[in-house]
């Protein structure tokens, strides 16, 4: 880990400038979800990676789902919440579903094209964005995910939908990668988005504010957005010209959401962890960054389980999702994974969706490949479709917990809050390191054995990859 080279003084001294006034409540509250996307020229094995935390409060639930390739009569649709529609295509995608019934912004999606989906709430400074047939929201990951190959198709999709509907939420960004390649894709209530690809040799790191700086929608490679985005701030007194150049999360975002001490920490840290330059915590940080070096799936993993460890923002023997300062890893962490997509093997085998439920610092990352063919029992309350059906409406009883369900296993090993923190973790720690160890020594000689095996019996290698799932599984939940 590298050297911190300020003090916890002047940690506090920013963070009073920044926020003034902020009580512990006002600190944490607001800052659901952080992410990382890596370009393949990035990372060790030269995959696309995408490393995620899932944060929502209140009673939640999360139920895995496998959802099969499926055909369309022409009048079929889908429904928004608000009441609009979409006329599905023929035939969707099939795709791995973590969803969390009643939550409008939280499921997220890998699909059997490698297309990875999930976001991360940033509060834009638009209160008068228009909506047609009551915009959309919840549904425009799951249509990406159902309709696109790739990252950037599921980024044009996504943007249309936002110009045709608009978007129902004050803001998100939604990080989509594919083996290729990995976009933040940022949309503003109402009907304005922006999106950028990530350089193949950068990483980029969000917590819960846009990150995209300045933007040339001339160089369709790496930037897709509203045509009227620049027009649009100025027409509203966002952005004067005549001030410098166009800076969309300047323009865009509300004020409080770039102030806040919990977004400034979380993006500090993740950049300074992975970064080969030590940003102080008041830098305006990039959009991307150069690696110290190239990173992996254990990296990754590192950054989704810190509590500032090695800093003075973190307190010995306290629990710190129990401390003032928000981090990366918190307690209201309901999942994270590490999406590993690496293009140069078929992508049932190729990308893998590394989930560590509910808190990743107590739990293990599994690997979920793309094309098991089902999910392990006990892992969704019922069937994918009637969850689809019930996802607004869920029964009344969601949120009681029953053994049969894996989530509830894992949310009751995460409330333990022992006074001795420290060696708590410590214990669960072995335990975590135990069952990765094994998996990443084993991972590379399981793979090959499936390639092998891919060549002459696809059925047999996808059935090898749903066992293989199921019993490293099966080591972090009792049934």
């Amino acid at each position: 880990m590298k050297k911190i080279r300020f003090s916890y003084l002047v940690l506090i001294f920013a963070f009073l400038l920044v926020y003034p006034g902020c009580s512990k409540k006002e600190a944490n509250e607001g800052f659901d979800c952080f992410s990382i996307l890596a370009g393949r020229e990035a990372t060790i094995d030269g995959s696309v990676m995408f490393a995620h935390d899932e944060d929502d409060g209140g009673k939640q639930v999360v139920n895995w789902y496998k959802v099969p390739s499926l055909k369309h009569s022409p009048d079929e649709v889908i429904n928004f919440k608000n009441g609009g529609v979409s006329v599905q295509p023929e035939e969707t995608n099939s795709y791995l579903w973590l969803e969390m019934p009643g939550m409008s912004f939280s499921d997220s999606y890998l699909n059997q094209y490698g297309v990875c989906i999930g976001s991360d709430a940033c509060s834009s400074r638009e209160k008068e964005g228009v909506l047609t047939d009551g915009g959309i929201g919840y549904s425009l990951r799951r249509i990406m995910a159902e309709r696109s190959k790739t990252a950037r198709e599921a980024v044009k999709i996504g943007g249309e939908l936002v110009s045709n509907y608009g978007y129902t939420s004050s803001g998100r960004t939604y990080c989509i990668a594919d083996p290729n390649e990995a976009w933040m894709l940022s949309v503003v209530n109402g009907k304005h988005w922006i999106a950028q690809r990530i350089p193949d040799n950068h990483i980029a790191v969000i917590p819960n504010y846009y990150t995209i700086r300045e933007i040339d929608l001339a160089d369709t490679l790496n930037f897709l957005g509203s045509a009227d985005i620049v027009e649009y701030a100025i027409e509203r007194e966002w952005h004067n010209p005549d001030n410098g150049p166009f800076i969309f999360r300047e323009a865009y975002s509300d004020s409080g959401s770039l102030k806040s001490i919990g977004n400034i920490y979380r993006m500090w840290r993740g950049i300074n962890m992975l970064s080969e330059v030590d940003y102080d915590v008041e830098y305006d940080f990039p959009f991307s960054f150069e690696p110290e070096q190239k990173i992996g799936v254990k990296d990754f993993m590192k950054v989704l389980r810190d509590h500032y460890e090695g800093t003075d923002l973190h307190i010995d023997n306290q629990n710190p999702h129990l401390s003032n300062h928000r981090s990366i890893c918190s307690n209201t962490n309901q999942y994270g994974f590490v999406a590993q997509l690496r293009s140069k093997m078929p992508v049932e085998i190729g990308a893998v969706l590394w989930i560590a439920p509910r808190r990743p610092c107590i739990q293990s990352f599994i690997p979920w490949y793309s094309g098991i063919t089902k999910v392990p029992d006990g892992f969704g309350r019922n069937t994918y479709e009637q969850a689809i059906i019930e996802h607004f409406n869920p029964p009344p009883d969601i949120h009681k917990p029953v053994p049969e369900l894996a989530y509830w296993h894992y949310y009751q090993e995460s409330e333990v809050n022992p006074d001795d923190y420290e060696n708590y973790f410590e214990t669960k720690k072995t335990e975590i390191d135990a069952i990765e160890n094994s998996l990443f020594k084993s991972q590379d000689g399981f793979e090959k054995e499936v390639l092998k095996t891919w060549e002459i019996d696809k059925e047999k290698a996808l059935q090898m990859i749903t066992d293989y799932t199921a019993k490293w599984v099966r080591k972090t939940f009792v049934y």
